[in-house]
C-alpha cells in the first residue's frame, strides 16, 4: 500500500503527464513539415540508511585502434571514393586539430595514395559530419563498444513510460526481448540494458518552492538500481528541471552519480527558462547548461576513479538545444543527443536527420514509443534494422 507521501507523489505525476501531453501537442505545430512532438557494475544497498559504495570494476586500457574503427563503422558513411578517403584520414589521424597533433600516421600509404589523400582531405572532411573529432574516452567507456537499450519511465506513473506500466518481471522480460533483437541485428555492438528512471519530474503545479518539479524519494532510485542489477545493466537518472536548473538539481543526485553504473539524462523539453509552466511551451537548454553538467560529471569521474559517464540530452526541435557547436565532449563524459520525438517512421527519421545528425556533438540516440509511435496515421514502429541504416547509427535506444 502506498504511503500518504507516495500517494501525493503519484497524484503530482499524473499532472506531470498531462503537461507532457500538452508539450507533445505543441510540437505538432512547431515542426511544420515534420509535424509532431516529443555489465552490472555495482549496486547500492538502501542509500537512505547506509553509506555503502561500490568499487569501480577493473578496466583495461582503451584500445584506440578498435575505438577508431568502431567510430568510423558507426558513422555509416558508405563506400564511395570520398568516403574511403575520409576513412583513411580518420584512421590515420584520430586526434582533433583543436586538441593536439595527430597520434598516428598512414605509414602503409604509398606516395601516390598519400598525395591523393592530401589533395582530397578538405573535401572529404567537409562532406562527412561523422564521426566527430573528440578526445579519446578514458578506459572503461561504454560507447561505441556497446549500444545502450533503455526502458524509460517512473514507477509511480503508468503514463510516463514502460517502467510504470507493467509488473516488474514482465517489464524486465520485455526489456530482455528488445536487447535480444538488437544483439541479433548488430552482433558487433553488444546491447547493454538500462533502467532509465525519471528521478526529477516536471509538474503542472508550482510546489512549495514554485519550481514546478518534484524530486523522487531515494527508495525509488534504489529500486531502479536493484532492477538494473537483475538484468546486469546500468541506471540512467533522467532529470526534468521545470523552473529549477541543472546547476541546482544535478548536485542533489551526487551520491548516486558517484556509483560506476549510474549515468545521467537531462531533458530540455521541461527546462522552462521563460518562466512558463511546464507543458505550456517547449523548453530549452543551452551549451552552457550541458557543459556545466558534463564538467560536473567529469569531476566526479576524476575524484572517484570512475569509468566515463554517459550524458544524454533529449531533443526533438531545433530550439530545444542551443549552441550545439559549443558543447564540449570530455574524456570523462560521453555525450549523446537523443532524438526524442514521436510519430510515424518518416517523421521520426526526418527529425533525427535535421535536429540530431545535422548538428554533431559526439554520439546519437533514438527514442521509440510503444503507444505514441502508433498513433494515426502511423501504423508501425521502426525496427532495429531500419535504425541501423541511419548515419550515424544511434548507440542509445530508449523505449517509452
Amino acid at each position: 500500500m502506498l504511503s500518504k507521501k507516495n500517494v501525493l507523489i503519484a497524484q503530482f505525476l499524473g499532472a506531470a503527464f498531462v503537461g507532457a501531453s500538452l508539450v507533445y501537442a505543441l510540437s505538432l505545430m512547431s515542426l511544420k513539415p515534420l509535424t509532431y512532438s516529443s555489465t552490472a557494475l555495482g549496486t547500492l544497498s538502501n542509500a537512505t540508511t547506509t553509506n555503502t559504495t561500490t568499487a569501480a570494476p577493473a578496466v583495461v586500457a582503451l584500445d584506440t585502434a578498435d575505438y577508431d574503427q568502431r567510430m568510423w563503422a558507426n558513422a555509416n558513411n558508405g563506400t564511395s571514393t570520398k568516403a574511403l578517403i575520409a576513412k583513411a584520414l580518420w584512421l590515420g589521424s584520430t586526434s582533433s586539430p583543436q586538441i593536439g597533433a595527430a597520434t598516428s600516421t598512414l605509414t602503409t600509404a604509398t606516395t601516390s595514395a598519400s598525395s591523393t589523400l592530401s589533395n582530397s582531405s578538405n573535401k572529404a572532411i567537409k562532406k562527412f559530419l561523422w564521426p566527430v573529432r573528440a578526445p579519446y574516452p578514458l578506459a572503461g567507456s561504454i560507447l561505441p563498444f556497446h549500444r545502450i537499450i533503455a526502458y524509460y519511465g517512473n514507477f509511480y506513473s503508468k503514463g510516463m513510460g514502460v517502467l510504470g506500466q507493467y509488473p516488474e518481471d514482465v517489464m524486465l522480460m520485455k526489456l530482455a526481448g528488445e536487447v535480444a533483437k538488437w544483439n541479433a541485428a548488430d552482433p558487433e555492438t553488444p546491447a547493454l540494458p538500462a533502467i532509465d528512471y525519471i528521478a526529477v519530474t516536471a509538474q503542472g503545479s508550482p510546489g512549495k518552492d514554485n519550481k514546478y518539479r518534484l524530486r523522487m524519494p531515494d527508495s525509488q532510485i534504489d529500486h531502479a538500481l536493484e532492477l538494473a542489477d537483475r538484468v546486469h545493466g546500468i541506471v540512467i537518472l533522467d532529470v526534468q528541471v521545470g523552473l529549477s536548473s541543472v546547476q541546482v538539481e544535478i548536485p542533489e543526485l551526487e551520491k548516486y552519480l558517484k556509483l560506476p553504473n549510474v549515468h545521467l539524462a537531462i531533458d530540455p523539453e521541461f527546462s522552462m527558462k521563460t518562466g512558463d509552466k511546464p507543458g505550456s511551451v517547449i523548453g530549452t537548454f543551452n551549451a552552457g547548461d550541458i557543459n556545466y553538467t558534463a564538467n560536473y560529471l567529469a569531476k566526479l569521474v576524476h575524484d572517484n576513479n570512475l569509468p566515463p559517464k554517459v550524458l544524454i540530452v533529449h531533443r526533438f526541435t531545433q530550439g530545444m538545444v542551443r549552441g550545439a557547436k559549443q558543447i564540449t565532449p570530455l574524456p570523462e563524459v560521453q555525450v549523446v543527443i537523443d532524438m526524442d520525438g514521436w510519430g510515424g517512421p518518416a517523421k521520426k527519421i526526418g527529425t533525427y536527420t535535421y535536429f540530431v545528425a545535422a548538428e554533431p556533438v559526439q554520439f546519437t540516440g533514438f527514442k521509440l514509443f510503444y503507444k505514441n509511435d502508433l498513433l494515426k496515421p502511423s501504423t508501425r514502429i521502426l525496427t532495429p534494422r531500419e535504425l541501423l541504416t541511419l548515419s550515424p547509427k544511434p548507440l542509445f535506444i530508449q523505449f517509452q
